[in-house]
């Protein structure tokens, strides 16, 4: 009989449920399974740092749908990779956290790296354990994927010590589970569906707020059908966004256009009926109610939700329906043949217009004289450059707030951004991790000069991974979104400056592709050589840095613009600062 040790049975466990790819950062707690991995061709892409790792399992799953996994090691390798864990959790998407432990045997023994790491991660997982037996391997990580796949999805984790790891045992020792996750779905009942139906076919603006619920279900294509059937918009969390196509009247990105004032005056009203798919009530809805909200006192509210403690959460719902958002999708279409829907042709012309307004409010500013460059020209340049097939990361404050305006989004999966959590710094793993699901499309990732920071030595790991993602830097040389607030409230700015910093020289020290731009229009160009290279790219375009981002319409310019040298080594006079060099030393 042949003997195996745990990492041989573990990677073994991955292979049977479907897993291809480890986001990972090396530690002698973990050699079983690495190379385990290498033996079954699973590809590991390892970071330079573990929260790198699981934000990279995070990007995975929300460029895929698909489950992300992470291995990390002990101890600070579990401590570093929990912010990645923590956003997953926030943002309900589906990992398995797989970290190494002390061996059993030196419990309480102050050995190295030694703590309970469970407890850590109980909070932001919906299911963490620690693997006491050898032969339980194969069992516990099928438990472990089920759970991070099944209901609403999350993160799992698990923690292997180091004797239970490495221990050789019989491979007939240990039980081989095949089927991962069950095949069936939870979908509502007849009555429930019906009620949705009858209501949305007497609305006369009604709206679909499609949230994460929606990505993780895969129910593009059924939304999309009941979207043209009964010409009812869909607006979509970041998470979501493009599951119908924001170049159609169909589709729209996140949920505030609805609540405009201007549409509800030139459409007769607001929203008189608002679904709500996969998607939760919380702050990207605005608030439980009152006039910030996006869910009118008035309107009828049908909420979908595979959780049914999720239902009526923060909001009074009138219809609820209990199930996965793509078989209830199938189920809507079957029984919506033959009803009739009202015309709503004069509620979709209001939406298009406020749609092509919002985009165009900032037009005045963004193609005036410069430099320095303005941020909504930065994003207006990267969103004409793309296309459907292409994907977009944003990371920062304000600089994704920027972005998710200029945006039009084709197709889901393809615009990946921050969710509930804010967590800054996912911008590089996210694309990096998007880049593995999809050699063959473009990424571009968009990220705040602060936001860059965090995880700013994985250019390394693109390049050693041969990852041609193009990383633009938004540099407004600070924390623009607390800089803007700080000025506005107390005047002056504290702790929020970063100077004029030569991000593109210090990524061309890890071999990466380096423009510098300061003029609009060498944006596009940039970005053609940038993808030419056949690398790794960083593109570092000096903004301004006076311009707070503010709903469209609002927030004027009220700071001294900073004088920029294009020289390396030149001065550049600071609002805050004063004189300061320009790249160099």
């Amino acid at each position: 009989m042949a003997v195996v040790d745990g990492g041989e049975l573990l990677v073994r466990a991955l292979v049977h449920a479907g897993v291809e790819e480890l986001f990972a950062l090396s530690g002698g707690h973990l050699d079983p399974i690495f190379i385990a991995a290498a033996d079954h061709g699973i590809r590991i892409t390892d970071t330079r740092h573990e929260a790198a790792a699981t934000h990279m399992a995070d990007g995975y799953a929300r460029a895929t749908g698909k489950l992300g996994v992470a291995v990390i090691t002990a101890g600070p390798g579990v401590t570093n990779g929990m912010t990645g864990v923590a956003n997953a959790f926030a943002d309900a998407s589906p990992i398995l956290v797989i970290g190494g432990r002390f061996p059993l045997r030196d419990e309480d023994r102050l050995a190295l790296q030694s703590m309970d790491q469970i407890p850590l991660m109980q909070p932001i997982t919906k299911f963490a354990r620690t693997l006491l037996h050898t032969d339980r391997i194969p069992e516990m990580v099928s438990m472990a994927i089920r759970h991070s796949l099944t209901g609403r999805p999350g993160p799992s984790f698990l923690d292997i010590p180091l004797d239970i790891l490495f221990a050789p045992i019989e491979e007939e020792q240990a039980p081989t589970f095949r089927h991962t996750v069950p095949l069936g779905k939870p979908v509502p009942n007849a009555v429930s569906l019906d009620q949705a139906l009858d209501a949305l076919s007497r609305a006369e603006r009604p709206v679909i707020f499609a949230g994460g619920g929606t990505r993780f279900a895969g129910a593009q294509e059924p939304l999309r059908k009941f979207a043209e059937r009964t010409q009812i918009p869909v607006f979509a969390s970041a998470k979501a966004r493009g599951c119908v196509s924001e170049r159609t009247a169909l589709g729209y990105g996140g949920f505030g256009l609805s609540a405009s004032r201007g549409v509800h005056k030139e459409a007769g009203g607001p929203p008189d009926v608002v679904m709500l798919l996969g998607a939760r009530v919380g702050m990207f809805t605005g608030s439980s109610g009152g006039a910030r909200s996006m869910l009118p006192d008035a309107a009828t509210v049908i909420q979908v939700d595979v959780v049914a403690e999720e239902i009526g959460r923060n909001h009074d719902v009138d219809i609820g329906l209990v199930g996965d958002v793509g078989e209830t999708l199938e189920l809507l279409n079957e029984r919506s043949k033959g009803l009739a829907f009202r015309d709503h042709s004069a509620w979709l012309a209001a939406l298009v217009a406020a749609r092509e307004s919002f985009r165009k409010v900032h037009e005045s500013l963004m193609y005036g004289p410069g430099p320095p460059i303005h941020q909504a020209r930065l994003c207006r340049e990267i969103a004409e450059f793309l296309t459907d097939d292409d994907i977009l990361v944003a990371d920062g404050g304000d600089t994704a707030n920027w972005m998710a305006e200029q945006a039009i989004v084709g197709e889901m999966g393809r615009y990946i951004s921050h969710g509930y959590l804010g967590c800054l710094g996912i911008g590089m793993p996210f694309g990096l991790a998007a880049q593995v699901a999809h050699p063959d499309r473009r990424v571009v990732i968009l990220v705040g000069d602060g936001a860059v920071g965090f995880n700013f030595a994985e250019f390394d790991t693109a390049i050693r991974h041969g990852l041609p993602v193009v990383v633009v830097v938004n540099n407004d040389q600070g924390w623009g979104m607390i800089r803007h607030d700080q000025l506005k409230r107390y005047g002056r700015v504290v702790g929020c400056e970063l100077g004029p910093v030569r991000y593109d020289l210090a990524a061309a020290g890890f071999g990466c592709h380096a423009e510098f731009v300061e003029e609009a229009e060498e944006i596009r160009p940039a970005l053609e050589r940038a993808f030419a290279s056949g690398r790794a790219a960083c593109i570092n375009v000096m903004s301004d840095a006076t311009q707070p981002h503010a709903p469209p319409g609002r927030g004027k310019p009220t700071e001294k613009k900073p004088e920029i040298s294009k020289e390396v080594g030149g001065d550049v006079n600071l609002p805050y600062y004063g004189k300061r060099k320009l790249g160099g030393s």
